[in-house]
């Protein structure tokens, strides 16, 4: 074997080692785990949880939603700030909502990605703690 072949061969292997170590490093520490809610007890994560009230409304194709959403907050104090922007958490639910399909809303996929959104455009509101999680409490689609 040629000098030449022996180079670009370890150059391929150094190139896809070093990408196998640079995925699992990101899929080990930048991913979150929903499941994962660092040993919180029950007790804790309904004490920094806040209950949106029930809301129904039309979606962009015409059909009604009713849902409702726990919010679980990282602490008491962001739990206190949700309270107090109940009426902005159900602005951003609504406008969601009004620019959706029901399609869009079909499916875990289709709850998983509209819940992201809600805890995404919740979250940039707060300035005491984050949005840990957003849970569906009730949902109905007609």
């Amino acid at each position: 074997m040629s000098k030449k072949f022996i180079t670009a061969l370890l150059i391929v292997i150094s190139t896809v080692g070093i990408a196998a170590l640079t995925t699992f490093v990101v899929m080990e520490f930048f991913t979150k785990d929903p499941v994962e809610a660092k040993n919180r007890s029950i007790d804790e994560v309904v004490e920094s949880s806040f209950d949106v009230p029930e809301i129904t409304t039309n979606l962009k194709s015409k059909n009604i939603v009713r849902l409702s959403f726990k919010i679980e907050a990282s602490d008491k104090k962001a739990r206190e700030e949700l309270e107090k922007r109940e009426f902005q958490i159900k602005d951003i639910i609504i406008t969601e909502l009004a620019n959706m399909e029901a399609k869009d809303l079909e499916g875990q996929a289709g709850m998983d990605r509209f819940k992201d959104t809600i805890k995404k455009k919740v979250d940039a509101l707060l300035q005491e703690g984050e949005v840990k999680q957003v849970y569906t409490t009730s949902f109905i689609l007609q």
